[in-house]
């Protein structure tokens, strides 16, 4: 989980670092970080069929191994294309890593006892948040920004190496295995069309041909992977789940969730560098606020959850504290106070931790046995998907928000360059290219009114946080509130075999053969 959650993190401080240097973009600081996420998922929901279908220790060392190899690549990446191509490796991998590591403790450990381990899972998310960006601001200042990928290489190696050695389970497996292999395609067309329209809107329009191809597309692909869903015998997303009404709720609540996670964290970076002028490291530092609220809020509420067997208040709290911190970031100035910026960031943290990795949680508590690899990815993809979604729209959001103020403050900005004689024209060539500014280098006079125009459009990107947020608490008040049942999967699936035995037993001789009955209350 780790391993999955410091490939997207790391970058979040040194993207204005390293995008420069490799000759991109604005978009192309985007696309570094959405493609990860569109290829995490994308390649979520197909990891959690496959678990439900063939072993899973072998699935997991092979989405290490794809990650490892991918983090090994972008490190060498010598374009900006190489390493967005790379990065979508890293997701795919990374989309293995952290649906599989979730079905894995369903098979050991029950949903009562599993609170303060989905507690623990949310703890390293936390430390992965803000370890990772703070990891590679440190490196990127010392040894250089390749090895924010490379740092990947000995950790995946390690963990190959433990679960190979050490993990051992007892998975019933389906006899015969069906890959829904076009629902993959259809569902990769649909959502990475969806994706790449999105981040790229704000430069051809909302209303022209670009958008009418790329969206009647992916609709049109949306609509025949619902169709196909509906007639394979092994679905990618069976529709049977969303029936169950707390799948449903966990999915809508999860989306919002994604953008908090994902987002903010990309753009808290930005902020910190852009618009207050803070190198790599300290950019990480100033997030840890975020990271500990997460940390803190999930450990205690996972222990809480696990001795009391209740959850569902725990997720209503957190779910206002997402409001509250969404809705104060998007107040953001380039010259608000830290702590008050600190306050807002652990406020969003704690609300993440509160409800993350529970929502998971009480889907595995309420669904089939047999398909909990399939539900676990589900909430998980629809939540990386919120996530994915999230950073473009907030990308595309400032993007075009920053050029409009850099536009409309034109004259402001060329009276403050004309004073800086050849160093200005070298600062205005940079900002007509599309540029990352870094404004820790320039001049005050010219610095201020960068910081100030870039944080404004930091904070309206945030707004887009908000409404989503007011949908998650909406759906977590709907959620059943079900008690967690005491057995872990394998001791479901077995007490399912039982209690069927114990029917057929019924049916063929008119009573319950003592062993079987035995057996049943045993499972049960």
């Amino acid at each position: 989980m780790f391993c999955s959650m410091v490939s997207t993190t790391v970058v979040g401080t040194s993207l204005p670092i390293i995008v420069p240097e490799l000759g991109g973009t604005q978009a192309s600081y985007t696309w570094v970080v959405t493609i990860t996420l569109l290829t995490t998922a994308i390649s979520t929901p197909i990891w959690g069929k496959l678990a439900d279908l063939v072993n899973r220790k072998t699935l997991m060392l092979l989405a290490l191994a794809i990650f490892v190899l991918a983090s090994a690549g972008a490190g060498m990446s010598t374009s900006a294309e190489m390493l967005i191509a790379f990065r979508a490796f890293q997701g795919l991998g990374g989309g293995g890593l952290a649906a599989l590591s979730q079905v894995l403790m369903a098979d050991i450990i029950s949903p009562r006892e599993r609170g303060k381990y989905m507690g623990l899972f949310a703890g390293v998310m936390a430390v992965a948040t803000v370890g990772g960006p703070l990891l590679g601001g440190v490196m990127t200042d010392t040894i250089g920004w390749r090895w924010n990928f490379y740092v990947g290489v000995p950790l995946g190696i390690i963990a190959f190496v433990v679960l190979l050695r050490t993990l051992k389970i007892d998975q019933v497996r389906a006899a015969k295995v069906r890959i829904d292999y076009l629902g993959i395609v259809l569902l990769s067309v649909a959502a990475g069309l969806l994706l790449i329209w999105i981040s790229n809107v704000s430069d051809y329009g909302w209303a022209s041909w670009e958008t009418l191809y790329m969206v009647g597309i992916a609709v049109i692909a949306a609509i025949a992977f619902v169709l196909v869903e509906l007639r394979v015998s092994e679905p990618l997303i069976p529709l049977t789940l969303f029936r169950n009404r707390t799948f449903t709720l966990s999915v809508l609540a999860s989306i919002s969730i994604g953008v908090a996670m994902f987002g903010t964290s990309v753009y808290l970076g930005q902020y910190m560098q852009i618009s207050r002028g803070y190198g790599p490291t300290e950019a990480g530092l100033l997030t840890i606020p975020m990271a500990a609220g997460m940390l803190i809020a999930s450990t205690v509420v996972g222990q809480l959850v696990t001795r009391f067997g209740r959850w569902k208040s725990y997720l209503v709290v957190g779910a206002i504290l997402m409001i509250a911190g969404t809705s104060l970031l998007s107040t953001l100035r380039y010259d608000t106070s830290l702590w008050l910026v600190g306050t807002y960031m652990f406020l969003l943290g704690a609300g993440t931790g509160m409800t993350m990795q529970n929502l998971v949680l009480v889907v595995q508590n309420t669904t089939k046995p047999q398909e909990i690899g399939v539900a676990s990815s589900g909430v998980n993809f629809f939540r990386t998907v919120g996530g994915t979604t999230g950073v473009a729209v907030m990308g595309s959001v400032l993007a075009s928000s920053l050029s409009q103020q850099l536009t409309d403050r034109m004259a402001e900005i060329g009276a403050a360059i004309a004073t800086l004689g050849e160093q200005g024209q070298t600062i205005l060539a940079e900002l007509q290219s599309g540029a990352l500014p870094t404004t820790r280098d320039m001049p005050e006079a010219i610095a201020v009114i960068i910081e100030d125009a870039s944080a404004q459009a930091i904070s309206h990107a945030f707004l887009i946080g908000v409404p989503l947020a007011v949908l998650s608490l909406i759906a977590i008040v709907f959620l059943p509130n079900k008690p967690l049942t005491r057995q872990n999967n394998v001791e479901r699936m077995r007490a399912q075999r039982l209690e069927g035995e114990l029917a057929v037993a019924t049916a063929e001789t008119g009573s319950i053969p003592v062993h079987v009955a035995d057996d049943a209350d045993r499972a049960r």
